[in-house]
């Protein structure tokens, strides 16, 4: 049998009391209650405010998820960057269908996002990587990102490859490295109730604009 932590699961529990969200308050536009939402966890000093978890759907038809971070947010929509030759750039080259949700645990608040992912532009990424600090810059040549690796050592040793080709740089953006944007056709946003009865508008992009629907919680 499996040796659980001595804490019991099933009492732990918090109540959800903070705020409400409802259809008169709410904006026509789920993105600018998303970016309210995110200004909020922001002045909270959540800790990585931006992260999200992205869940593809893999080559075999099983989900894969994983935490990336939020990098930008326009009419294009939700970018993020990673290596293209990584497994939720195999994924979503096969499947550009995706979901990403955002929890801030302490402000009660959850989005779902759902959608279609595209690649962002080469100068979307160039202009991305050139900002990023020297040693992530080494770390996207470094890594064969989700490839087997036979050991910590072998990392290393590419690390200080890398660092000696480059120098003091300029770092060039790696050609298998670079931008997606998701573009939402669902948004659903969460905000904790007391005695489980949260909240859940659902905006789906319809022509024209967005509908908005509660959800049972």
């Amino acid at each position: 049998m499996l040796d659980f932590p001595p804490t019991n699961l099933r009492d732990l529990r918090v109540s959800y009391d903070l705020d409400s969200l409802t259809e008169d308050t709410a904006p026509a536009d789920p993105h600018v209650l998303f970016n309210l939402w995110l200004q909020d966890a922001l002045a909270h000093e959540l800790p990585e405010p931006n992260a999200m978890t992205l869940s593809t759907i893999g080559q075999d038809g099983g989900p894969n998820s994983r935490t990336v971070l939020l990098k930008g947010l326009d009419e294009r929509g939700f970018h993020f960057y990673t290596n293209y030759e990584s497994r939720k750039g195999r994924d979503l080259a096969a499947n550009p269908q995706a979901a990403l949700t955002f929890l801030w645990t302490d402000r009660h608040h959850q989005v779902n996002v759902r959608g279609t992912v595209r690649k962002l532009s080469r100068a979307d990424a160039d202009s991305y990587f050139e900002a990023r600090p020297v040693g992530h810059q080494i770390g996207a040549w470094v890594s064969d990102q989700s490839a087997v690796i036979p050991g910590r050592e072998w990392l290393e040793a590419r690390e200080v490859e890398m660092t000696t080709r480059f120098g003091e740089g300029p770092v060039p953006c790696p050609p298998n490295w670079g931008g997606y944007t998701l573009l939402a056709t669902e948004i659903e946003f969460w905000q904790g109730r007391v005695s489980r009865l949260h909240d859940r508008l659902r905006y789906t992009r319809v022509e024209g604009g967005w509908k908005m629907e509660r959800l049972s919680p």
